[in-house]
């Protein structure tokens, strides 16, 4: 067994040919990407399998979804300690108005939130919106 298909067995995912190639795919990607920025590149795929290869990442703690403001999710891959149903990516997100794309910021974390008494936290996601590094150029 490769590296790919070991992690993917760690994550009691099964190492398909199609998701060990679409885990490589996303591995190498420096920002977010969508489903259709996979079938862009896997065009000789069928869309259910690349949906169904994305929501089995999802939901094993290999990717997670961002949802910059834009209307359609993009994923990325995770940081270490997700899992089944327990992602652990509070990180601020940056989504560059410009080219459109979308970046984890991993070192910086989202701040501890205190609600009120009887609210419950599911999920946090904090997207900031302007200019990328690529974009600020004068």
């Amino acid at each position: 067994m490769n590296e790919i298909e070991i992690f993917l067995a760690s994550k009691n995912v099964r190492p398909t040919a199609m998701r060990i190639l679409v885990f490589r795919w996303l591995a190498k990607r420096k920002t977010a990407v969508t489903l259709t920025d996979m079938e862009v590149f896997f065009e000789k795929s069928d869309r259910t399998t690349l949906y169904r290869t994305i929501k089995t990442f999802e939901e094993n703690g290999i990717v997670h979804r961002i949802n910059d403001g834009g209307g359609i999710p993009k994923y990325a891959i995770c940081a270490e300690g997700c899992r089944y149903g327990e992602h652990h990516d509070l990180h601020l997100h940056f989504h560059c108005t410009r080219c459109d794309e979308t970046s984890c910021l991993t070192d910086h974390q989202i701040p501890q939130v205190n609600l009120p008494k009887g609210y419950l936290v599911e999920d946090m996601n904090l997207v900031v919106n302007g200019l990328c590094d690529s974009c600020n150029v004068d």
